[in-house]
């Protein structure tokens, strides 16, 4: 079945994604004389950075994933469609969208094309069945449950031997994504979990993060670097660096050593936060348009955003290629709010901005409870002014007064208390590699800126 969509009346603009870069361009234009259509294959606006506290138990995936139905309920140029774009005709001005067997064709005038990112495995991609990432709400939840589920097989484990295995986890990346895992995953067995147990104490558990560079957080400078390196080794972490993963298998994580020799690291769990991989839609507008891609599958734009040749069509957030900054919340937000105006001003006639300039905000990285390092301008922070720093930035960018309450609500248990409130796994045997087979299935069905 084909519905078409849209008509002639008010400058249409079709706005892809509903990740930063979509939400806050769709926001910008509530009083321009236009008509907005959002469209995304999910129903919600992720606030990814929070991802890993779905996955260790802090928050629910409602806290950091409101509908985005709800957000935009008073911007009344708005609608929203629920599909996955299949493809872009730029000659006819028209995105072609498709969700349990019904395509939708949406005219524009405009176009805003912010899909966002995925996760990369540097073109290893079957280490995604035993190393899951942590790029969208179902990985956290999958995450959740394997993390949990460890514990679980753990006790039921009498040989101290073939227990240790479970209560082993490797986080690969240093980047802020894999520093908050591998801090909250420490903080979990050393204290949320005490007393839990009565065949081992969960502050046995081994946490091991792993970087192919030479530090953790080296974006914030050797000093803050330094400085989260060391806290996670308080906390318990063995930190491992110029150690690049050249293999993952269900029992473990192979990596080699700066001198050259390959080694074992042997865990039931692995959690992959290492590299992005922009939406196959960058793909698509490159053949479409001719326009040049990075290695990382960034599109080449313009300085104003848009796609050479084709003024209408602005390309922002993690799919564009602009300047040494990409991949952060923050660049998103402002080149989204970016084409937002430079739509505004050319229906009033004016030039509007020629081009987008990032203003850097500074820097914000969490490790665990009361640490975090902070770089914003020529200022450094790291300890528990930083940490509180870290709080209220994310609570502001937060969407939404209720999301804003709960979370709160939540991280007092959690810092106040060591508590974690959801800690409920759904998916019986989840701690089991996707490559086991069920017995009993008779076919064997198997890092924020401010």
């Amino acid at each position: 079945m084909e519905t078409p969509h849209g008509a002639t009346g008010p400058h249409r603009v079709v706005v892809i994604g509903s990740g930063f870069g979509g939400l806050f361009a769709t926001k910008a234009l509530r009083r321009a004389p236009v008509q907005v259509t959002l469209i995304d294959r999910n129903s919600y606006h992720l606030f990814q950075p929070l991802l890993y506290q779905v996955a260790t138990g802090i928050l629910s995936q409602g806290e950091i994933a409101p509908p985005i139905r709800e957000i935009l309920r008073a911007q009344r140029n708005v609608q929203v469609l629920l599909g996955e774009v299949t493809s872009i005709d730029l000659g006819a001005r028209t995105v072609t969208s498709q969700v349990l067997g019904t395509t939708t064709v949406t005219p524009y005038d405009s176009l805003i094309v912010a899909a966002g990112s995925g996760q990369s495995y540097f073109g290893n991609d079957r280490f995604a069945e035993f190393a899951p990432g942590m790029k969208s709400v179902e990985d956290a939840l999958r995450l959740r449950s394997l993390i949990f589920a460890a514990y679980e097989m753990a006790e039921l484990e009498p040989d101290d031997r073939a227990r240790a295995p479970w209560l082993s986890f490797v986080v690969v990346g240093g980047g802020p994504t894999g520093v908050e895992m591998a801090g909250q995953l420490a903080e979990l067995s050393r204290h949320s979990l005490k007393n839990n147990f009565r065949r081992f104490d969960p502050a046995d558990a081994k946490v091991v993060l792993v970087e192919a560079t030479g530090g953790v957080l080296t974006g914030y400078g050797p000093r803050l670097s330094g400085r989260a390196r060391r806290d996670l080794e308080r906390l318990g972490v063995e930190v491992r660096v110029d150690a690049p993963v050249v293999g993952v298998d269900a029992d473990g994580v192979d990596v080699m050593g700066p001198d050259g020799v390959r080694g074992r690291i042997t865990a039931k769990t692995k959690i992959w936060a290492a590299g992005v991989s922009v939406s196959p839609l960058g793909d698509l507008l490159a053949r479409a348009s001719g326009a040049e891609r990075n290695r990382a599958g960034q599109l080449a734009v313009l300085p104003d955003c848009t796609l050479p040749g084709h003024p209408e069509v602005f390309v922002v957030g993690d799919m564009m290629r602009l300047g040494e900054v990409s991949g952060l919340a923050q660049v998103a937000i402002q080149s989204g709010e970016f084409a937002a105006a430079k739509i505004r001003a050319r229906l009033a006639g004016k030039p509007g901005p020629a081009a987008y300039r990032y203003r850097d905000k500074g820097m914000l990285a969490t490790i665990a409870r009361f640490r975090a390092i902070a770089a914003i301008g020529p200022l450094r922070l790291s300890g528990f002014s930083a940490w509180v720093l870290w709080l209220a930035v994310h609570l502001f960018y937060l969407v939404g007064f209720k999301n804003r309450v709960t979370v709160v609500l939540h991280w007092a248990v959690t810092f106040l208390t060591n508590g974690r409130s959801e800690r409920t796994s759904t998916a019986p045997g989840a701690a089991r590699p996707p490559s086991w087979k069920d017995p009993d299935t008779a076919a064997g069905e198997t890092r924020f800126r401010a």
